[in-house]
């Protein structure tokens, strides 16, 4: 369950097996960028700013549930 919304062509993806901090790809035509949920500050990447905007203004108001399925597809020992 990679792709967990869609925003006007916007994919933004959680995987499995992931590095820390918790994060959430954004892909976007040949773009991606990577943003830590806590923060929602770029970890690596880019995409133009009306996509990045959209992603942000959706991610801020769901940053729990971001966190909780990056903690169900990323479980910790």
């Amino acid at each position: 369950m990679p792709t967990i919304k869609n925003i006007d062509s916007i994919k933004i993806d959680i995987y499995s097996r992931e590095h820390l901090p918790p994060h959430f790809h954004i892909l976007f035509a040949e773009y991606e960028e990577l943003i830590v949920i806590e923060t929602l500050n770029t970890y690596v990447g880019y995409v133009p700013k009306t996509q990045r905007k959209k992603v942000i203004d959706w991610a801020m108001k769901n940053k729990n549930y971001l966190l909780e399925v990056f903690k169900q597809l990323n479980p910790r020992p």
